[in-house]
């Protein structure tokens, strides 16, 4: 039975084959690595670093950190309290004055996604008094936000251990993150 298979696999289409597939698995591998790293298309051009630069706090417009594992993201009428106030009209203030009109929530895409098999909650971070931009870097140097390169487990691990080692046992059980 295995000279079979042995003989099969060296005939040159059943290794065209193969070769061929393990290109796709590879290139589909990089292509979905490259997809969680680049910049998606949001609706409006929301620009950080203005925003920070007039003394928005990131809680201001994301106050779902404060409860748990979404920070989520700014409602229109949150954008609106502000911008129906401002004088000066750009295409994307008048975006957002078409969302207002038409009652319509803006369709902002998220850009810090963790796995579904994590488990991640702003609230114990910012309670151990985590900054914003430890994880999401400094926003105030970012016109739009970018997914962070290298935020995986082996990150959020050494994390743990250099600014909690007294929880050190805790922060680094798998339980905590996978539940």
């Amino acid at each position: 039975m295995g000279a079979k298979i042995v003989n099969f696999l060296k005939q040159p289409m059943v290794r065209a084959v193969l070769a061929i597939a393990v290109l796709a698995l590879v290139g589909g591998a990089a292509w979905g690595a490259y997809q969680t790293q680049r910049l998606p298309q949001q609706p409006i051009e929301f620009r950080h670093n203005l925003h920070i630069g007039l003394g928005v706090q990131c809680l201001y417009c994301h106050p779902g950190a404060w409860q748990g594992q979404s920070a989520g993201l700014p409602t229109q009428s949150k954008c609106w309290g502000c911008h129906q106030q401002i004088d000066r009209q750009t295409p994307e203030l008048d975006k957002l004055a078409q969302y207002v009109e038409d009652g319509v929530s803006i369709p902002w895409v998220p850009v810090a996604l963790m796995p579904d098999f994590v488990y991640f909650s702003h609230r114990p971070h910012i309670a151990a008094g985590v900054n914003c931009e430890t994880c999401h870097g400094d926003l105030s140097k970012m016109t739009v936000a970018e997914p962070q390169k290298g935020m995986d487990m082996g990150w959020c691990l050494k994390c743990h251990k250099e600014l909690a080692p007294e929880k050190e046992t805790k922060l680094i059980d798998c339980a905590t993150c996978h539940q």
